[in-house]
């Protein structure tokens, strides 16, 4: 016969989870599909695999939002769901945003190196945020502002590479052509990410949080 001490040690993980923790999985569910989507339009080349994946990103904010209220109207913040948080958003509007991103056609050499600064500019916002986030609560203990913009902004930059992706201004044709700079190619959309992950590491910059 099965003891509880005999059960998976996932089990026991599993009954940890708060409700709001399944949101957050959600929100991962999303960003990992939306990233499977892009590769799948690299093999297959039907846009529609590309709108797909665009469509994940609306969807994972939606988890990103609920998960945030469950916890508060439950009560139930804790370091886990903060963690599990962060590296859903890491996924779902870090890496799924720079993924697509490349299957529409920023697959130059110095795209590739302002898609690879913007993911780490969101890991890097996201690890502050977690340190600093005790200090900057109030005395409600709820943080009162942001430094910097949240990850979770990148949802305009999927939105704006949808509205490529409906009118055929991918690939070849992306939107504002391409620049070749010492051997490489840089498409000029490729500096709205740089410029999103600038914002996001930015420390003078405070967004009330509401």
């Amino acid at each position: 016969m099965t003891t509880r001490s005999d059960r998976p040690a996932h089990f026991s993980m599993i009954r940890g989870f708060q409700l709001a923790d399944f949101f957050t999985l959600g929100n991962a569910a999303c960003g990992v599909a939306a990233v499977l989507m892009a590769m799948r339009y690299l093999g297959t080349g039907n846009v529609r695999d590309l709108l797909v994946a665009a469509a994940f990103a609306p969807a994972a904010f939606v988890f990103d939002v609920l998960d945030g209220r469950i916890a508060r109207w439950r009560q139930t913040s804790s370091a886990l769901g903060r963690e599990l948080d962060s590296l859903a958003d890491v996924i779902s509007f870090g890496v799924a945003p720079a993924t697509l991103a490349f299957a529409c056609g920023m697959s130059g050499g110095w795209d590739a190196l302002v898609l690879v600064y913007f993911v780490c500019c969101g890991v890097s916002r996201l690890a502050r945020y977690n340190v600093t986030a005790e200090s900057l609560s109030g005395a409600s203990g709820k943080v009162k502002y942001f430094e910097g913009t949240p990850i979770p902004t990148s949802v305009l930059l999927t939105a704006l590479l949808a509205w490529a992706i409906w009118q055929g201004r991918i690939g070849e044709r992306l939107v504002g052509g391409a620049w070749t700079i010492l051997g490489a190619d840089l498409h000029p959309f490729a500096l709205l990410f740089a410029l999103s992950g600038t914002l996001m590491i930015s420390k003078t910059l405070r967004i009330p949080k509401l």
